[in-house]
């Protein structure tokens, strides 16, 4: 197998998936449809878009959560995004309430922590809005995020369903073209925009094509020296990622519980 094989390759058959996957857990959950946080980055647009296409767009609410550093390009970008789609937006600014919650933490100045409050109260916000609109949360996070860790625990990780969570960075760019996302979107840096210059790759220190590659070999379960001989890469750069992906496990599980009973919640007590 050639290197070149090694790329994540979206199935024609992931669209309508993910529409039936949408439609089939609002109706179990009794949901009149659904509420997304807008970001303005490709993964919410074609999030949004998807939702639209499942669920028909008086189903599906926008909100747009901005910190007082926040663009207004991209707010007015965003709202057009949406009314082409036929999309309500709520525009919910989030800078009163960080401004209370900063000073609370152990070190204000410390931005990483400052960037995760931000996420969290963006999650809290989603859940009032679903709640007064009985809708389910649509997160936006993709496979590569979720395996790296990179996204706050509790903030957008928060959220009811997942439906670009098995789909690479790469594989959701490919999707993102197909449907038509606009191309500046789509050209964006991908950046949770959590303080000012943040990008994803700058943060991890790897580009996505690059990382989805090494992901893919730890998903077909080669080993990091197979997988580095096969890209032509170092040994080191795999061990990197593997072991990210490694650390964040608590990430992607439910809190663990102690197995007293005859049947545990998320042992072998499964839903």
């Amino acid at each position: 197998m050639s290197s070149s094989e090694l790329v994540p390759v979206l199935p024609p058959f992931a669209e309508e998936t993910i529409h039936r996957f949408l439609r089939a857990h609002v109706r179990d959950a009794s949901a009149k449809g659904v509420v997304i946080g807008l970001s303005g980055g490709l993964d919410s647009s074609l999030s949004l878009r998807l939702a639209v296409d499942a669920l028909g767009p008086r189903r599906v609410v926008g909100l747009v959560e901005p910190d007082d550093r926040f663009p207004t390009p991209r707010l007015e970008e965003i709202q057009r995004y949406a009314r082409r789609l036929g999309v309500r937006t709520r525009v919910i600014p989030i800078a009163p309430v960080e401004e209370a919650l900063v000073p609370l933490l152990p070190d204000p100045r410390d931005r990483v922590a400052r960037g995760n409050v931000k996420a969290r109260i963006r999650m809290i916000l989603n859940y009032a809005q679903a709640r007064d609109l009985s809708s389910l949360v649509v997160g936006t996070g993709n496979k590569s995020e979720i395996l790296l860790g990179y996204f706050t625990k509790y903030g957008d990780g928060g959220a009811d369903l997942l439906p670009l969570g098995d789909l690479y960075k790469t594989q959701v760019r490919e999707m993102a073209r197909r449907v038509g996302i606009p191309t500046a979107i789509r050209r964006r840096p991908p950046s949770a925009d959590l303080w000012e210059g943040q990008t994803d790759e700058g943060e991890l220190g790897i580009t996505y094509e690059l990382a989805d590659r090494i992901l893919l070999g730890m998903e077909r379960l080669w080993d990091p020296p197979e997988i580095a001989r096969r890209l032509r890469i170092p040994l080191t750069t795999v061990e990197r990622i593997a072991g990210r992906v490694r650390e964040h496990r608590h990430k992607r599980r439910l809190p663990p519980i102690p197995k007293l009973g005859g049947r545990t919640v998320g042992l072998d007590w499964r839903d």
